[in-house]
């Protein structure tokens, strides 16, 4: 049985009200989970939130009442009412998670009691966790911990008003805890055996994101080119390829229905599965590289030209494309090589395919069909396709973010009246006079170029490069890439999009915030890369950090390392841990059993009561012992009461003024050993201990008899 000493502050700890400090922390935490999830969010939900939250506040400043039982029913049908025309029957995680960020906005009316702290602490962390569907990216993770920390100040503030030193200190003892545990965190991160993280699940929210998609209007990407969110990065096993050979491509697009390009075929039915995002599959070889791709919700996955997979979780399919087995609505990480094109001969293309790529509406820009007659009349294929780069390179055709808008016979305004367009404009149109002439042609979209991150240690491909090029038909020779934009606008292929509108000055022109934007600045450029290098690292090595990547990295300890030597291997760490953390535990109860003396002497009275035929029982309190002892022997009563009063007093009363507090604490304990040596000599006399027994000696400092 152990006494502490305490303040008066206790009985707020017991009492039915909320304390407000607690209150406050619990509320700053709840907003800042909220942060990271404020771009999914409907506005109304966020709104709701922020009045529920900041009325349980008012509440218990005393300038409003909170809702009884009848109106938080009404508040709570009618918000749930709301939130289901919102989703209107699609349930998917994402709304799921939307409706739970609902709930725990209605916690905060019914919020009264240290009970109901309890309640919304773990409410709130298990939002934490939800909050890592969504963001993986170290700054998301580090607002999670930061919340986090909020909530264990407020529950230190619940449960321990009296600790001293206030908001620093509270702070203080949270960092010696984290460095308390974190070796242990660290190792179980490491080798413990990694499972699928929250993460992976699929969503399947259908939430748009930024991107390329599977079609094209002559506007698409010129609009696309104002953001500066990143597609992918690309590590590469060896040098990385020149500028102008970064041909990112994601898919082909081959009818033109009413001036949009789209794809022929559809992507079929797939049922939700878990999301492979380690592809990750060793060291990489001198011409494998690895991606790691943004979400998209798409299947589509960017790769070279004359690309294999490596990895298991993209699948290579037809016209040299990569395709994931279901959405990439998480970062994913996957592996390629480039292969050798030298030597391969090209099949004669199918018929039905011919039919496919040489597809055209009926009527519509005119102009642009009698210049591919003009082409065809004095030239082969291949001299159509160099003529008709050549009338690109050779008359005023300018490559701008800033494009007409085309009226019908959209190609025909391009090609004879504007001469200004973007990426999307000269591919389509070049597409449509290379099938007028008879050969079959697609446009192909997807990223060109990129730029070196941090120490050139990876590429990092944005929003900003997405572009759209051709691919004709050429008998014997195969598919070949012809790019437009390459002719009017050379630069555009060379060195990338800020350096092609430069002169224009149309670069990012919209996103005034963007780092990026300001790429020219050297100090904002390094900065930029050094936040963008660390939030790689994070993503390759902490949230893409399981199956295959551990497996890998444990083969490089001696001896090699399996999933049945890992889990000895963790088992071992964590008996380990158990071990030292409870030979700790000891030596700090056994150092501050002998640093209390007060609690020496107190321990000597149970040995002696004890001795005595009076054990202490659980629970007992000093006042209590005393009375049993005393009807037990008579002659002893006096003493043992006072003993029992002073150890109350010593425990319980109130803390003395400065200076006074250790000169009254020794003289007590003088007269509690005093008391205990009369005792022992009260006993002795009646019979109940032997003369010369040390035992009380041995356990309640020096004293005689």
């Amino acid at each position: 049985m152990r006494f502490s000493r305490r303040s008066h502050a206790e009985p707020e700890k017991h009492s039915d009200n909320l304390p407000s400090r607690a209150l406050l922390w619990l509320i700053a935490s709840f907003g800042l989970l909220l942060t990271p999830q404020t771009d999914r969010l409907p506005v109304w939900l966020i709104l709701v939130c922020i009045v529920l939250a900041g009325w349980r506040w008012l509440a218990q400043q005393g300038r409003v009442r909170l809702p009884g039982r009848l109106l938080r029913t009404g508040i709570m049908l009618a918000l749930i009412a709301v939130y289901l025309v919102q989703v209107r029957g699609s349930f998917t995680v994402d709304t799921a998670a939307s409706f739970f960020v609902l709930t725990v906005g209605l916690k905060w009316l019914e919020t009264r009691t240290a009970r109901d702290f309890y309640v919304l602490f773990y409410i709130l962390v298990y939002l934490a966790t939800v909050n890592f569907l969504f963001h993986q990216e170290i700054h998301w993770a580090l607002v999670n911990v930061g919340a986090i920390a909020l909530l264990l100040i407020g529950l230190q503030v619940l449960n321990a008003p009296e600790l001293p030193g206030g908001i620093k200190a509270g702070w203080r003892r949270l960092g010696v805890m984290l460095l308390k545990v974190l070796p242990i965190v660290v190792l179980l991160f490491v080798f413990f055996p990694r499972m699928e993280p929250l993460w992976s699940v699929p969503l399947v929210s259908g939430q748009a994101r930024s991107g390329i998609s599977d079609t094209m209007r002559p506007g698409d990407i010129s609009s696309l080119a104002q953001s500066s969110e990143r597609a992918f990065r690309v590590t590469f096993g060896g040098p990385m390829p020149e500028h102008r050979d970064r041909y990112w491509r994601g898919l082909i697009l081959d009818t033109l229905d009413k001036g949009t390009w789209r794809q022929s075929g559809y992507e079929p039915y797939r049922r939700p599965g878990r999301v492979n995002v380690d592809g990750g599959v060793g060291e990489l070889q001198p011409r494998e590289y690895d991606v790691l791709m943004e979400p998209t919700d798409q299947r589509w996955a960017f790769a070279l030209e004359n690309s294999l997979a490596v990895s298991d979780n993209v699948v290579k399919e037809e016209d040299d494309l990569f395709r994931f087995r279901r959405p990439a609505d998480s970062a994913v990480r996957y592996r390629l090589a480039l292969g050798d094109s030298a030597g391969q001969v090209s099949q004669s293309l199918k018929a039905n395919e011919a039919r496919r790529y040489l597809q055209l509406p009926a009527s519509g820009n005119p102009r642009a069909r009698a210049l591919a007659e003009e082409l065809r009349q004095s030239s082969d294929d291949m001299g159509v396709v160099r003529t008709l780069l050549n009338r690109f390179r050779e008359q005023p055709y300018f490559y701008t973010l800033r494009p007409p808008r085309m009226p019908n016979d959209g190609i025909d305004s391009l090609l004879f009246d504007e001469m200004r367009g973007f990426c999307a404009h000269y591919a389509g149109a070049a597409t449509f006079v290379l099938r007028s002439a008879g050969i079959p042609a697609r446009v192909v979209v997807g990223y060109q170029g990129g730029e070196s991150g941090a120490g050139n240690e990876y590429l990092v491909i944005r929003q900003y490069d997405a572009h759209a090029w051709v691919e004709a038909w050429i008998e014997g020779r195969g598919w070949i890439r012809i790019d437009p934009t390459a002719a009017i606008a050379p630069s555009r292929i060379e060195s990338g999009l800020r350096e092609a509108v430069a002169e224009e000055g149309s670069f990012l022109e919209n996103s005034w915030a963007s780092a990026q934007r300001y790429g020219n600045v050297t100090a904002i450029r390094w900065v930029s890369q050094q936040l963008d290098r660390i939030n790689y690292q994070w993503q390759r090595w902490v949230v893409g950090y399981q199956g295959q990547s551990q497996l890998d990295l444990m083969s490089r300890l001696p001896g090699g390392f399996g999933m049945k030597e890992l889990g000895y291997l963790t088992a071992g760490i964590v008996g380990v841990g158990l071990l030292v953390a409870g030979l700790i535990s000891a030596l700090q109860i056994r150092r501050g059993a002998r640093r209390d003396p007060y609690g020496r002497v107190l321990a000597a009275w149970y040995q002696l009561c004890d001795r005595a035929g009076v054990p202490v029982r659980s629970g007992e309190t000093p006042t209590a012992l005393a009375s049993r002892l005393a009807g037990a022997e008579p002659g002893v009563a006096d003493s043992a009461r006072l003993f029992a009063r002073m150890v109350n007093s010593h425990y319980y009363k109130a803390p003395s003024r400065a200076g006074e507090g250790a000169q009254n604490s020794d003289d007590e304990l003088k007269r509690l050993r005093r008391l205990l040596s009369t005792m022992k000599r009260q006993l002795r006399r009646a019979g109940k201990q032997q003369p010369g027994t040390s035992g009380f000696n041995a356990h309640s400092g020096k004293h005689s008899d």
